[in-house]
């Protein structure tokens, strides 16, 4: 292409359906990611979305998120290089496995929920046989189209409501949706090309991580950009909830409790993010640990809790910011995203310092004391 910093944009990232997802986001964002930037890390990663934007910009690109089912996206996309999904491997996916007696979770806790029984069948077989793949990112690549192949199948792409079957049976929703009828496995063997096609090297070390990212962030060094996207406490539906099965069917727990008609894991995973109790605390964490990290570019929402004045102060502790805004104009899930709600994006850069004179001598000072 024209332009080296663009060559990487002929690979596309696979359209993700999860809320929250900055997939339609990203012109926008990058027009505030600074032009300096080496090594960037997307801290809460989700679908994986901009950290497949950094990949493309051709940054060592480190990618974490603390469900799981989000890691394998990951693995997949921003950290495999080249290793993609082929014939053999898929007639080793969809045989009928040896080792069915133990792989019986969906077929006993999520038939005539979201699945009849065939499909739940089908779903614990195809797991229990990705572990036969040779190789880590094929794996990922495995776990990653299953799980997309999932969301297609359930009406709104979630699994927050028990009218999946209901809306299966309903002719009027099939006719504007016929996924809703159709098998996983031929959902899934439309969509792989997509993944395949979107695996790309930019010739760089990228990382994926499967963390908490108050735990990952001592032991990484080097970061010129962090990109914070937290769980947008009050204002967004519960994405361990909506997104359960996902991170059950890819952690394949057996150790769990498995509650409410949605069948939700519990205990949930805690990320410190997503309850008011502890948000504050747990930013004020956060910032810390990224003092080093002198360009951070944090993800808001205009309904979220703290404010946009209280957070805006609580960030200008650490860093000059700058707030920019975008409108929905159409609902994407959640009341942080309805239309007419708000997108923030904080762009922070080191404090500036200036020089003040006493007794004739130039002192530096820091503007954060």
């Amino acid at each position: 292409m024209l332009f080296e910093e663009y060559q990487y944009f002929n690979y596309q990232f696979p359209e993700p359906q999860y809320l929250g997802a900055k997939h339609t986001l990203l012109p926008w964002i990058n027009q505030f990611i600074p032009k300096n930037v080496s090594t960037a890390i997307d801290a809460f990663a989700g679908s994986q979305s901009v950290s497949y934007l950094f990949k493309q910009l051709g940054f060592k690109t480190i990618t974490n998120d603390f469900l799981n089912f989000n890691n394998q996206i990951g693995l997949s996309l921003i950290e495999n290089k080249k290793i993609k999904l082929t014939k053999d491997d898929l007639q080793l996916l969809f045989q009928p496995s040896k080792s069915k007696d133990a792989f019986d979770l969906i077929e006993n806790t999520f038939t005539e929920v979201f699945f009849e029984k065939s499909e739940a069948t089908f779903l614990d077989n195809f797991r229990a046989n990705i572990p036969l793949l040779d190789n880590l990112y094929k794996q990922a690549l495995a776990f990653t189209v299953i799980n997309r192949s999932m969301t297609r199948k359930i009406t709104m792409g979630h699994f927050g409501h028990t009218q999946a079957l209901v809306y299966a049976s309903n002719p009027e929703r099939i006719k504007r949706n016929r996924s809703l009828v159709r098998p996983i496995k031929e959902i899934f063997e439309e969509i792989l090309p997509k993944y395949n096609n979107a695996i790309f090297d930019n010739k760089r070390e990228n990382q994926s991580y499967n963390q908490n990212i108050l735990e990952l962030l001592p032991n990484i060094k080097n970061i010129d950009l962090a990109y914070f996207d937290p769980p947008y406490c009050d204002s967004h539906a519960d994405y361990q909830g909506f997104y359960h099965l996902l991170e059950t069917y890819t952690e394949y727990w057996k150790d769990k409790e498995f509650v409410n008609g949605i069948k939700r894991y519990e205990p949930q995973r805690v990320s410190g993010f997503d309850k008011k109790r502890d948000v504050i605390a747990s930013f004020e964490k956060l910032f810390g640990l990224s003092e080093e990290i002198p360009h951070w570019l944090i993800s808001y929402n205009n309904r979220s809790y703290p404010g946009i004045e209280e957070f805006e102060k609580l960030i200008s502790k650490y860093r000059d910011v700058k707030v920019e805004v975008k409108t929905y104009q159409n609902g994407r899930g959640g009341k942080g995203s309805v239309a007419g709600s708000q997108e923030i994006l904080f762009v922070c850069n080191p404090k500036k310092k200036h020089f003040v004179s006493t007794n004739h001598k130039e002192q530096l000072i820091d503007e954060r004391f």
